[in-house]
């Protein structure tokens, strides 16, 4: 049976979706962009909007009882390619080898105009 994982350590959800869905055992994310828990737009460029992000995708799993060390799968929509270096500088801070499978695609726009967002599975504990 699925339930939602909601946390208010996280930006909170800006439409008709949850935070995230965990499902057997598996958490499945929302996309997370540079918003910050109070809903406000941390904003920035492509390395602080990529920390805020991850800051939101570890308070949903966290949240749904698992942490970044059970991610099987992100997926990454960038707004400009040419930034793919810092997000991935900042994104390795918060993953050890052996990393999760990964796609990372670059998109014409993202919500809020934002640079990245980052969506995420993982194995509950």
């Amino acid at each position: 049976m699925k339930q939602e994982v909601k946390t208010d350590q996280s930006a909170p959800a800006i439409g008709a979706y949850s935070q995230g869905v965990s499902f057997g055992n598996l958490v499945i994310t929302s996309g997370q962009i540079a918003l910050r828990p109070d809903g406000e737009w941390a904003g920035g460029d492509a390395r602080a909007q990529t920390r805020q992000a991850m800051d939101n995708l570890g308070a949903v799993l966290r949240a749904a009882g698992t942490d970044y060390d059970r991610v099987v799968k992100t997926t990454i929509f960038v707004a400009n390619m040419d930034d793919f270096a810092a997000i991935n500088e900042v994104y390795s801070e918060y993953f050890q080898a052996p990393f999760p499978s990964r796609s990372l695609v670059q998109v014409a726009r993202l919500p809020k105009d934002a640079l990245i967002e980052i969506e995420a599975m993982a194995e509950l504990h």
